[in-house]
């Protein structure tokens, strides 16, 4: 049988569908089959029965899956098994590629049926299947695996899925108001800034899919060129390389919104740089709207050009700031509100507690959960949490200190930070105290009379009544040792 069945580049990742030659969808059916009964039917439905086929080139088989998430499990969980057991059914088949997009799925008794009851909650937490909308610039950024004709669009992030908090609100409402006004005096350009997994992305993504579905009827259709400032670089160095400079220009320049995501790749490019000056000029002064997304603001962008740096800084400048407590406990309630997936309160705020850097990656720890809670039919607790991400909760530990832990039980209490040191004997005052000597001494290498020293030079044994105390309550109060444990976890290092 000749393998060169189709080439990778005829391989569409979006749009219709594809028809495989009878022999490879065979071996495919075959492949699928052999790869459910090793993996059992709960993981297979979870995480391979959307996989499909998409065809052959040369030696390599591609496989397919609609979302990156799936993408990046499967290739790490599953991708040499794919490999070996193609290989035993096709020995001149060396490689399976996994890649993102929708292929065609064999009738055969592998795939699940209609009515399985595979987790809808991982699907609905980790979707990224792309969707194009009509641009009139080709490809776009990597990131969101798009090819072809049109810009893909990820559908989960739209204004609506959009979480608002103190941190976000004003960089949403700019970026609300070029959506329904686009080009308005004082909002072009949009440039929104700030560290990675904030928001930036999303809300880039939301204003393209505004534009996109609140226009008119029988108004014409507004063209949105979105990608990545690396991709600009990648498409000018073609149009140099191939003598299209004056076909790149136009089509850059045609188009009603421009957005650039990651601007500052372009630090140090030069000539990349003057390309995108002059873009941007002609764009701004034919009235088209600009959106650009940084990790710093245009006036921190060391390494671009001044000109270019000032043109940035003349519209609407927006940041989205590191985020609170409440905003992640908001983000981590919507996701899994949307999911239909019941997470204990308490799992929610240790997460918010100790992920704090990023979003992207909240979202991620809370995926993890949903799925092993799946897979294994175990429910979501603090116990399971701990035990299912603790390398990710390891990468954020650190050496607590009694002040940090102070400060920790005074917020979780709603109590006064200086009262840890007062001399109130109050109740609501005296129990988190006590507590918060009981984990001192869990948690710390400090020594009994060090640690009185910091509740306002207590004596040693003041600290020792209070272990006693927090260590008896915790063993007849089940829900008062639940609060206790989930302070430890939050502050252990």
């Amino acid at each position: 049988m000749e393998l060169h069945l189709r080439a990778a580049s005829d391989i569409r990742v979006e749009g219709s569908e594809i028809v495989p030659p009878a022999e490879l969808a065979a071996e495919w059916s075959r492949v699928r089959t052999r790869l459910q009964n090793e993996v059992g039917e709960v993981e297979y439905r979870t995480w391979l029965r959307q996989l499909s086929l998409g065809g052959a080139d040369g030696d390599e088989v591609t496989v397919l899956l609609p979302t990156r998430f799936l993408r990046d499990w499967v290739r790490s969980h599953y991708g040499d098994r794919l490999s070996a057991l193609w290989q035993s059914e096709n020995n001149r088949v060396r490689r399976v590629d996994i890649r993102v997009g929708q292929g065609v799925q064999p009738l055969a008794p592998s795939v699940a049926p209609p009515h399985s009851t595979a987790p809808a909650d991982i699907t609905a937490l980790t979707d990224n299947a792309g969707v194009a909308i009509p641009s009139a610039v080709d490809g776009l950024d990597d990131k969101n695996e798009g090819r072809g004709d049109g810009i893909v669009l990820d559908p989960r992030y739209t204004f609506d899925t959009f979480v608002v908090g103190k941190p976000n609100e004003f960089a949403f409402a700019c970026a609300s108001r070029v959506a329904d006004q686009p080009s308005s005096p004082g909002f072009n350009p949009l440039f929104l800034y700030g560290g990675v997994g904030l928001g930036k992305t999303h809300l880039m993504h939301a204003v393209a899919w505004k534009l996109q579905t609140s226009r008119r009827a029988g108004a014409p259709a507004v063209s949105v060129a979105y990608m990545s400032a690396e991709k600009f670089m990648y498409k000018f160095i073609a149009a140099i390389r191939n003598q299209s400079t004056i076909e790149f220009k136009d089509n850059l320049r045609s188009v009603d919104v421009l957005m650039i995501d990651d601007l500052q790749f372009l630090i140090g490019k030069d000539n990349t740089q003057e390309e995108f000056f002059h873009t941007f000029n002609a764009l701004v002064d034919a009235g088209k709207q600009i959106v650009v997304s940084a990790d710093k603001s245009p006036s921190d962008l060391s390494g671009l050009e001044d000109r270019l740096r000032t043109r940035l800084g003349c519209g609407m400048v927006a940041d989205l700031h590191a985020t609170t407590f409440e905003l992640r406990i908001s983000i981590l309630e919507a996701k899994a509100a949307k999911a239909s997936v019941s997470v204990p309160p308490r799992v929610l705020e240790f997460l918010a507690h100790k992920i704090t850097s990023n979003i992207r990656e909240l979202e991620g720890a809370l995926n993890r959960l949903v799925a092993h809670s799946a897979l294994f039919q175990r429910p979501i607790t603090l116990e399971t949490t701990q035990e299912v991400l603790h390398d990710i909760l390891r990468a954020h530990d650190r050496r607590v200190t009694i002040e940090e832990i102070q400060r920790k039980v005074a917020e979780h209490y709603n109590i006064r930070l200086t009262d840890m040191a007062s001399a109130r004997r109050a109740r609501n005052v005296a129990r988190p105290r006590q507590v918060a000597m009981f984990l001192a001494k869990q948690l710390t290498s400090r020594s009994l009379p060090e640690i009185g020293r910091k509740f306002g030079n207590r004596d040693h044994t003041t600290v020792m009544h209070a272990v006693s105390r927090v260590s008896g309550l915790m063993e007849g109060d089940s829900a008062f040792a639940e609060d206790v444990e989930l302070l430890r976890r939050m502050l252990e290092s």
